[in-house]
């Protein structure tokens, strides 16, 4: 709850210093008030056994571990703004303040206990995306990435809204303790309960980016600026994870035998969708457009097992592939800075004039692709082995398949690297840049070779 209120304040902050022209002040103080918020965040560790403020929020153990990480992650994204908005506009505070109320609204959706308050979550934070998507206003690709996602993302909370609503007409009540007894004293449950429970499961899917709900991922992944892309990508997927499986632990896991088989079909369709049409792109910003839907697949294997360990998986999952995604938009944001472009050839060369950028990418690429001795690989594992344990033996099998397949065209990036060659002047890489992906580059690593550190974490 405090790293709620902090984080609040600190947009507020944010807003006037932008007023008082002190620019200079804004990615400090945007800083140290995340890092106050982690600690925060942190420091509520298996303090609130129960709901409060009337059951509408609960600050439990997921709730901080999700939290935690969702700030921790803006942390490293900021970092690499220095210098970036003030590219695009000399009104640079209202970025920075969008960033950190669509934070706010994360920490509503991940540490919610009633469903209103996952919807107010979501439109807090949907609302500060649509406007970043489009911050680049003379960029006719940002317009319309910001109107793709503006109308996507008002259709997909239609549906959400209309399940809550038969949710609670069922039930009675908005509250997932009240909707999952609802659901496990009555025999035979209204079918308006079967309704919503479908549509909010296609509500949370158009969120997460899943397909079929994911024709609008890729346009407005690519017509955002890199920066607000690394954020939806990293940020947001995680906290539309995690309020997804918040849903289906506390309020539809009674329901599992309903539920699972249309999860199954979607991760299935996220998989095959991502991985076979990420072959075909020409452009790496694309090409993580299209990953991150397979990779959303890979998520929703955390949901289709329902168990005491599912909030450890998801969480493995989503710290590696967040951390293994802001080394991929880095290097982006870096070529693009000096050549202005994003295809796969504008990578020719790059391991011999900037090894430590090559380096970094190539763990990251790896990662993604589920190589061993990165984090990606844990998280993969502990998805597919808790999914085998649930006798989902053809799923597991075909996700193999797909993982295969997504060497592909990660490698291709490898191999552009280091063994094609390209006169090029080395790029230019910040300080503050090499520290971003230094650290993520060893977290990496390190989850791969010890995963026990965060797999028993929640």
């Amino acid at each position: 709850m405090n790293a709620l209120i902090t984080i609040s304040l600190l947009a507020l902050l944010i807003l006037y210093l932008g007023l008082f022209k002190a620019k200079r002040a804004l990615l400090p103080v945007s800083l140290l008030g995340l890092a106050l918020a982690f600690i925060l965040s942190t420091s509520e560790w298996n303090r609130f056994a129960e709901p409060i403020f009337s059951n509408m929020m609960h600050f439990d153990n997921f709730a901080v571990a999700f939290s935690g990480i969702t700030i921790f992650t803006t942390f490293l994204i900021l970092l690499l703004s220095r210098d970036y908005f003030e590219k695009i506009s000399a009104n640079v505070a209202e970025y920075y303040a969008l960033i950190l109320f669509s934070l706010a609204g994360i920490i509503l959706m991940v540490s919610f206990h009633n469903l209103s308050m996952l919807f107010i979550g979501i439109e807090i934070m949907s609302v500060c995306m649509y406007i970043l998507a489009g911050i680049r206003k003379k960029d006719f690709s940002s317009n319309e990435a910001a109107l793709k996602y503006f109308l996507m993302g008002a259709f997909s909370t239609g549906f959400l809204l209309f399940g809550i609503a038969l949710l609670y007409g069922a039930s009675g009540s908005f509250d997932i303790q009240g909707i999952r007894d609802y659901i496990t004293a009555t025999q035979k449950p209204s079918p308006l309960l079967y309704t919503g429970i479908i549509l909010m499961l296609i509500g949370m899917c158009f969120k997460v980016g899943a397909a079929p709900f994911h024709f609008w991922t890729p346009d407005v992944y690519e017509g955002s600026p890199s920066l607000i892309t690394a954020y939806m990508s990293t940020v947001v997927k995680t906290a539309g994870f995690a309020a997804f499986l918040r849903i289906m632990l506390n309020c539809f896991v009674v329901k599992q035998e309903f539920i699972i088989p249309i999860l199954v079909v979607i991760a299935a369709l996220s998989l095959l969708i991502g991985n076979i049409t990420a072959i075909y792109q020409q452009h790496f910003k694309r090409m993580l457009a299209y990953s991150s839907i397979s990779h959303a697949g890979y998520m929703l294997f955390g949901l289709i097992t329902l168990d005491g360990s599912s909030d450890n998986a998801l969480f493995v999952y989503a710290a590696a592939y967040s951390v293994a995604s802001i080394i991929a938009f880095a290097v982006l944001i870096l070529l693009q800075r000096e050549t202005g472009n994003d295809s796969f050839d504008s990578f020719n060369g790059l391991g011999r004039k900037n090894r430590l950028l090559a380096f970094c990418l190539t763990v990251s690429m790896l990662s993604l692709a589920g190589i061993p001795l990165t984090a990606g690989f844990v998280g993969k594992f502990m998805m597919f082995s808790r999914s085998l344990a649930s006798y989902h033996t053809i799923l597991v099998v075909f996700a193999v398949v797909n993982a295969v397949i997504a060497i592909f065209y990660y490698f291709r990036v490898i191999v552009a690297m280091y063994f094609k060659q390209e006169e090029r002047v080395a790029l230019v890489v910040p300080a503050y840049y090499k520290v971003v992906l230094a650290f993520s580059a060893i977290v990496t690593i390190i989850l791969g070779i010890y995963p026990d550190l965060v797999a028993s974490l929640i």
